[in-house]
């Protein structure tokens, strides 16, 4: 499990004071509701979600707000929001210890994000790849929220002065555009350490999951072949037939792992196998080496059967128990408010805002 330096406690005040809890600071991360969850998902962020627990006072948010950057069927985005909300509780979060909620049902985040609009700079804004990535050619149509998301994601953060996000190599840039935020607000408004400047957790193998089609391209829900992706709902039977059709290459599985950096398709499984299994690449390379991959597929298969099975059969009970999940969704939205408000409350005093 990743953890911040010595010397970045020690300049941190915000994190110091979760260790004199014997914490390691308070965390946020959120996933956006547009699904199909699927396996790069679960080893990326949310298997990682229950783990922090021990160690960290978790936030974790399903992003609707972020969510409606581009369209989205109204019909579908509640429904979607409860399949994310289920997959954190299948997955281990314990919504009575920690906060599990919807960004919709705090209104702090918007607020806030309303004050980091004026605080970030144009040019920082025009930085963000992700933008350019989504936008594609047609930058004159795409919404004005798509361009600003990333001081609202700011807002995620800071409405809770969280000290600690979980973030993959997509997120890095959003994560250092919150750091250049907190840090121009602090300097703006004289308040030294008002809020934190939040550190990563940036976590090891298989946290980019490539596609089971073409090793090269990221496994994505939008693909059109279900076949690219392990969906975490599928049962057993769909997870062997989806590995058992990877795409490989005709020759034995690597030996080396410089030469399976240059076979992106054996690369990809070896990487899926080493999350799944908590083991270091190299160690899978060495005990696959030279075998044939109908021998490795049978062992992955094996094996990711036996940790996405009862995740996804969770998620099924779940997903049939709205009413459940609405409840967690409201007592976390209400618990995060509780956080949320005096935060913003100080930062309104700190802007200049007559209280009403």
């Amino acid at each position: 499990m990743p953890d911040v330096t010595a010397g970045a406690a020690a300049s941190n005040p915000h994190i110091a004071r979760y260790q004199a809890r014997g914490l390691k600071g308070r965390i946020l991360s959120g996933v956006q509701p547009t699904g199909n969850l699927h396996l790069g998902n679960y080893l990326g962020a949310i298997r990682n979600f229950a783990r922090l627990q021990s160690d960290y006072e978790c936030l974790y948010c399903v992003v609707d707000m972020h969510a409606i950057t581009v369209w989205q069927d109204p019909a579908q985005l509640g429904s979607q929001t409860r399949e994310i909300a289920s997959a954190f509780l299948a997955a281990g979060v314990d919504g009575r210890k920690h906060i599990i909620f919807n960004q919709s049902m705090v209104p702090e985040h918007a607020q806030l994000a309303w004050i980091f609009n004026c605080v970030a700079r144009l040019g920082w804004m025009n930085r963000m790849t992700q933008f350019k990535e989504k936008a594609g050619k047609d930058r004159e149509n795409v919404s004005l929220g798509l361009y600003a998301y990333p001081a609202l994601m700011a807002a995620d953060i800071l409405i809770y002065k969280a000290t600690h996000v979980p973030v993959g190599e997509d997120q890095k840039q959003h994560l250092e555009l919150t750091r250049d935020i907190a840090i121009k607000f602090n300097n703006d408004y004289a308040a030294p350490d008002f809020f934190p400047v939040t550190e990563p957790l940036i976590f090891g193998a298989a946290t980019r999951v490539m596609s089971l089609r073409d090793g090269t391209k990221k496994m994505s829900k939008s693909d059109p072949s279900d076949f690219s992706r392990i969906n975490l709902t599928d049962d057993a039977d769909a997870i062997a037939g989806k590995i058992r059709r990877a795409k490989t290459d005709p020759h034995p599985m690597p030996e080396t792992a410089s030469e399976a950096e240059k076979r992106p398709d054996a690369d990809n499984l070896l990487g899926i196998y080493a999350a799944l299994a908590d083991m270091e690449k190299d160690a899978v390379i060495f005990e696959f080496a030279g075998k044939q991959f109908s021998e490795f597929k049978s062992a992955l298969t094996e094996l990711a059967v036996d940790k996405l099975g009862p995740v996804g059969a969770e998620m099924q009970r779940l997903m049939k128990d709205p009413g459940h999940v609405d409840t967690v969704l409201k007592d976390g939205a209400q618990r995060a408010r509780a956080i949320a408000a005096p935060i913003l409350e100080e930062v309104y005093r700190t802007v200049g805002f007559l209280k009403p």
